[in-house]
């Protein structure tokens, strides 16, 4: 089933079902008001929101109405926690020998993630809203899951069976402030803005055969301004898969129903498939070239974040954002 939320109804919006090819949808508030009240009580939740779905699917849902992507807010409105790692180690390759810097052998066996920021989501229309482009505007495509309720030192094959939902988010960075805040030796803070997530999350079983060993098996799909910027392939190049990323986060706590955990920008060894951020294209070029050509995003550009199945139908629903002032 798909799922997402209306921009009505209160910060959490209100839950919907959507149809399979994205055309319409059913509000579920007889089942759960909200997404997160439905991951609260997923057990019971899930089992009528599916059937809800099979009936909108096969044309027999009352109330079914045209879906408005410009209507919805992120799924997931705001979450209890946000953690984002970076799965992809060509991305962090390139990054590191662009400097000069060896990759330490640790990050092949131990996830690099972080702690990001959960308390707001963009939805999937909404403008990127920064302050000033000197900021060093970027997108990152990425795929994220969704939990249930994940107990503490919960193994990478317990923490299969909790992941429940799968979608896009773009992953807002501000690399122009990354290098002194992490200089501080405490993180990422003012350089990780809000993020969007995709207009629909997705249960795993309605990814067939693409979703295998806790992996996407699809092409993430970017373009910049109208123009294809990069495919890489999601299911390609992932050092761990989302089991094991559960499973770093949940290894000194429990995970609360509705966290979000983010693969980390797609790459790919072959940098003929493109990129999926700004800083990924720059690395490739300052080590082909010896600089950077491309820049990053300045007012008024626009992106676009899609993955689509064999047929090119979209699966979760396109991001399509527009890089704005504060002031705007």
């Amino acid at each position: 089933m798909k799922l997402a939320s209306l921009k009505e109804g209160g910060r959490d919006g209100t839950l919907i079902v959507v149809s399979r090819d994205l055309s319409r949808a059913v509000k579920a508030g007889a089942i759960a008001p909200t997404l997160q009240a439905a991951l609260d009580d997923w057990s019971n939740a899930a089992p009528r929101l599916n059937a809800l779905s099979d009936e909108l699917n096969g044309g027999r849902a009352a109330g079914a109405f045209e879906l408005d992507v410009s209507a919805l807010a992120a799924p997931l409105p705001r979450a209890y926690e946000f953690v984002d790692g970076s799965a992809y180690l060509p991305h962090v390759e390139r990054v590191r020998r662009a400097r000069g810097a060896e990759v330490p052998a640790s990050f092949y066996t131990d996830p690099l993630m972080y702690q990001a920021t959960s308390a707001g989501f963009l939805g999937p229309r909404d403008p990127v809203v920064v302050p000033s482009e000197d900021f060093g505007i970027d997108l990152e495509a990425e795929v994220i899951v969704v939990t249930d309720d994940v107990p503490m030192a919960a193994t990478p094959e317990q923490a299969s069976g909790h992941i429940q939902l799968v979608g896009l988010v773009n992953d807002v960075s501000l690399r122009g402030l990354i290098p002194n805040e992490l200089a501080k030796g405490f993180g990422f803070l003012q350089s990780k803005p809000r993020s969007a997530l995709s207009p629909v999350l997705v249960t795993p079983d309605e990814l067939g055969d693409c979703w295998k060993g806790d992996k996407l098996h699809l092409p993430m799909r970017t373009w910049l301004n109208g123009r294809w910027f990069g495919e890489a392939e999601c299911g390609v190049d992932m050092q761990f898969s989302f089991a094991q990323l559960v499973a770093h986060v949940a290894r000194t706590r429990p995970l609360t129903a509705g966290t979000i955990v983010g693969s980390g920008t797609i790459a790919n060894q072959d940098t003929g498939k493109g990129a999926s951020c700004l800083a990924e294209q720059r690395t490739v070029e300052t080590l082909r070239d010896g600089k950077p050509s491309t820049p990053f995003l300045k007012f008024g550009d626009s992106l676009r974040i899609e993955v689509t199945d064999a047929d090119g139908a979209s699966i979760f629903g396109a991001i399509e954002q527009i890089v704005t002032p504060l002031s705007a």
